[in-house]
């Protein structure tokens, strides 16, 4: 451990360890600064200047986010100067902010309105020429919507540093500056895979998930539809936390009633599915390497990795399972096997996934995907959209007697549970490959080496 520094925070003598900025010694101290740029998930952009601290000997107020801390340092966190100016960088981002907030997606959940009510900014106070781009709607998953940007960088980070696809970008400078697609191309026509990952960023409501809740709940008016929704593992883990509830918690009893009372005839988990997935994929991958097949074998489970490989690496297409993903597979059972079962035209099956990915909405309507004009997955919703359909309806979520799911073919093992954490996919391949191969029950049954975010699996 590296020898511990000091600084002096507001009069107050602390010790801390070296190499770290402002912002992070402050956040370890209960001290919290003011931000809007900042993300710990990606790299300094110091643009939005809300985070500025005042440092004696400094020439200025420097941005906490960028400024590494020294032995002696003497910070000053919530002067009267530094309020003033933090409060002016806000007024001037409020002032350029459409004022639609209790009808926009992310009202009581936006980081400007956090923000700017926690400085008492209640009022334009400049007028004169705002920014008038217009809304993105081109695109299955995700929308773009450039007038309620405030330009703090992450979505361009995330998208290029973590994401790697480099599909978006600030153009133009001063009042004029715009994040876009490469030659403002809409989103259908970028290259866009919709993971989503910059709606996860974005502190306002510049980026958002395409809704389809209102389609969706007119759809489950029609009597002469059979509803049939399946989730997908992480949403029954997830869908708690818009209640107030601990994120992580199993609230899948709660998920299948509350489905069931929003007009679902039937609630199906996707988790069955993943098996079927797992199945297929560990068998094709044996009968790869018995016949000397195209290798290594990659997934086809996750959406957006499909758009990414198509677009940036078509080279390795034919290292691809030829596997639907487990939501696919599941409504294909739907509207064949269950259609059948039921005796029922499968035009007359109305096949909802709820899901944790965008890119879901993006893969439900690829037409590779559909049989006979019919798509497989007819709407897919988020875990937003149906933890709000669930609000809207009335439904106390928290007080529902917990339900079972429907069993269209039989039980799912736990193989398709751990599909939702990193290396689940693999792990469950290789169980199911070694007992295929085998003909034995695999004894140990956890393979911790390829779990986690280390290392190229």
């Amino acid at each position: 451990m590296e020898k511990l520094i000091t600084i002096y925070i507001n009069g107050r003598e602390y010790k801390v360890e070296p190499n770290q900025t402002i912002m992070q010694a402050a956040d370890k101290l209960g001290f919290h600064i003011p931000r809007l740029c900042y993300h710990p998930k990606l790299s300094i952009e110091g643009a939005c200047r809300v985070c500025i601290v005042e440092v004696e000997g400094a020439k200025s107020f420097v941005a906490s986010c960028a400024y590494p801390v020294n032995d002696g340092m003497k910070i000053h966190t919530n002067t009267q100067e530094l309020r003033r100016a933090r409060r002016d960088i806000v007024e001037l981002l409020v002032d350029n902010h459409p004022m639609d907030c209790h009808t926009c997606e992310r009202d009581g959940n936006c980081e400007l309105q956090r923000l700017a009510a926690s400085m008492g900014i209640r009022a334009r106070h400049f007028e004169g020429e705002r920014k008038q781009y217009g809304v993105d709607v081109s695109g299955q998953a995700v929308i773009r919507n450039p007038d309620k940007c405030i330009l703090c960088g992450r979505c361009v980070r995330m998208c290029s540093e973590v994401q790697q696809v480099h599909n978006l970008t600030q153009a133009h400078r001063g009042f004029n500056t715009v994040v876009m697609p490469a030659y403002n191309m809409p989103m259908a026509e970028s290259v866009c895979t919709a993971c989503g990952q910059c709606i996860n960023v974005c502190p306002t409501a510049a980026f958002l998930e395409k809704n389809y809740t209102q389609e969706l709940f007119e759809k489950l008016n029609d009597p002469n539809l059979i509803k049939v929704a399946q989730f997908a593992p992480s949403v029954r883990a997830a869908i708690g936390e818009a209640f107030g509830i601990e994120p992580g918690a199993n609230m899948e009893g709660q998920l299948v009633a509350a489905l069931r009372k929003l007009g679902f005839d039937y609630v199906f988990d996707t988790q069955f599915s993943a098996d079927l997935t797992i199945m297929e994929e560990a068998t094709e991958f044996l009968e790869r390497v018995q016949n000397k097949g195209t290798l290594p074998m990659i997934t086809s489970c996750s959406s957006a990795w499909m758009k990414c490989l198509e677009q940036f690496y078509p080279d390795l297409i034919d290292n691809v399972s030829t596997c639907k993903s487990p939501m696919s597979m599941q409504s294909a059972i739907t509207k064949t096997y269950f259609a059948q079962k039921l005796g029922v035209d499968p035009k007359k099956i109305l096949s909802v996934a709820a899901m944790c990915c965008t890119a879901k909405k993006y893969e439900a309507a690829r037409p590779e995907l559909e049989v006979n004009g019919m798509r497989a997955t007819d709407i897919v919703v988020t875990t937003r959209e149906i933890a709000w359909m669930i609000k809207s309806a009335g439904i106390d979520f928290l007080n529902l007697k917990p339900e079972e799911q429907d069993h269209p073919l039989g039980m799912s093992s736990g193989a398709g549970v751990i599909f939702g954490t990193t290396g689940g996919v693999m792990e469950a391949a290789i169980r199911t490959a070694y007992e295929l191969y085998t003909g034995q029950t695999l004894v140990d049954i956890e393979v911790d080496a390829i779990r986690g975010l280390k290392g190229i699996k």
